[in-house]
């Protein structure tokens, strides 16, 4: 009975949701098994490429687990665009669980080759952007529009903390076990979670579209209008294609730089995990925060905390750097979507949103291939520490050609009364 006091107010009602809570059991399972892979991946690309060409498949297979999400989103739009969005979630995860299940039955069988590895990563993820589309259409159709957003954080709260259980376990697993029996066991998460949707009794409610192709165009034309807010797109864009090497480069400086285990590479992404989740709630706690300054500081900061991982120095300072860096990272997302609901227009703010969505699709997974190549002729330190000092200085040009452009932006009030690029005061 304490816990319902314990939980802030605009959580209270969407938890109370019944069927809500019986999906976000699901998701939270689901959450962990991609946790799990978050490491199984890259580490079992690295166990079965060839010598002296462990980055470029482990750049292969981390971009195969999430960028064909973006081609069966193009591709596929015209047959699925009016699919609705209980069976985009299914067809996701059956397609999901099935070809992450055939990772540990191939290298049971011994026929798991690199090659193969990918293919069947690739097709795993082929509707994965429609599965997340329709998965966040179904909390849409489920919650009323005044608790939509405390829904959205509960569900994207819960994929932050998979990170901090999920690559703990794999790490353990990779280690004493198999990487590719862990793809196994995340295939089984999926395929939890589409039995629990396909069991689960929804409410009859209005569909909801969960693609606006026509709103994300529009939403394109609307960002050029507004420099800010294109700025914004651009700088997150750079800022998560900066991120994608670090995926690559980090399972191949723990093996072949440390000589370590797959549960150091645990470890370092359960820290970064804990980080993410402390620095985000941390930051939504504040009551004003003046958003574009913060926003180039975390830029920044993240960038000089990969800086270490160029030299020779202890791993207990790399890992304390990496985990500082989940609490610089961890709230940059929240803090560039609550910019874009600050200063976009009301009526413009979807489309926008659409549009911002669509663009970011592709910045990480394409870091992630970028970073094969990169960490193939740099070497694992080196790409690591290149990544953090091309973000700084990524940081450093967004403070020279952004934050000028705010000093009288900052003292004109927008629609909330508040100065715009400033969060307003929480409720």
């Amino acid at each position: 009975m304490t816990l319902p006091r314990l939980l802030p107010s605009a959580y209270r009602p969407v938890l109370a949701n019944r069927v809500f809570r019986r999906l976000i059991g699901g998701f939270a399972v689901s959450y962990l098994g991609d946790g799990m892979s978050f490491v199984a991946v890259a580490w079992l690309a690295m166990e079965l490429a060839p010598p002296g060409s462990a980055g470029l498949w482990i750049g292969g297979a981390v971009a195969a687990y999430t960028l064909p999400g973006v081609v069966g989103a193009l591709v596929l739009g015209r047959r699925l665009r009016r699919v609705p969005a209980r069976r985009l979630l299914l067809a996701d995860n059956v397609v999901r669980g099935v070809f992450l299940g055939l990772v540990p039955l191939a290298w049971l069988a011994g026929v798991l080759t690199p090659w193969v590895c990918v293919a069947l990563l690739a097709v795993s993820s082929l509707l994965h952007a429609w599965g997340n589309a329709g998965k966040y259409t179904l909390l849409a159709e489920l919650l009323p529009p005044e608790q939509r957003l405390a829904g959205n954080t509960v569900v994207s709260t819960l994929s932050f903390a998979a990170t901090i259980a999920g690559p703990a376990i794999a790490g353990v697993l990779v280690t004493y076990v198999s990487a590719a029996l862990v793809l196994g066991l995340d295939a089984l998460t999926y395929v939890f979670l589409a039995v629990l949707v396909a069991r689960t009794r929804l409410p009859r409610v209005g569909q909801v579209s969960p693609v606006d192709r026509a709103a994300a165009r529009g939403g394109l034309a609307l960002l050029r209008s507004h420099p800010e807010l294109l700025g914004l797109l651009a700088l997150t864009w750079f800022f998560n294609l900066l991120y994608g090497p670090v995926e690559v480069a980090l399972p191949l400086h723990v093996s072949r730089d440390l000589g370590a285990p797959g549960t150091l590479l645990g470890l370092y992404w359960m820290l970064f995990g804990i980080g993410a989740v402390a620095g985000g709630l941390a930051v939504g706690a504040l009551r004003r925060l003046p958003l574009w300054p913060v926003m180039v500081v975390i830029v920044a900061g993240w960038g000089v905390l990969l800086l270490p991982f160029g030299f020779d120095v202890p791993v207990a300072v790399t890992v304390a750097c990496f985990t500082l860096g989940g609490v610089v990272y961890g709230p940059f997302v929240a803090l560039s979507v609550t910019l874009m609901q600050t200063a976009s227009p009301p009526r413009h703010l979807a489309a926008m949103l659409a549009a911002r969505s669509a663009v970011l699709l592709t910045a990480s997974p394409l870091g992630t291939a970028l970073g094969g190549p990169l960490t193939t002729a740099l070497g694992p330190r080196v790409t690591l520490a290149g990544s953090g000092l091309v973000t700084v200085a990524l940081g450093a040009l967004a403070c020279v050609l952004l934050l000028p452009a705010r000093r009288t932006a900052l003292t004109r009030p927008s629609r909330n009364g508040e100065a715009s690029g400033t969060a307003p005061p929480l409720a």
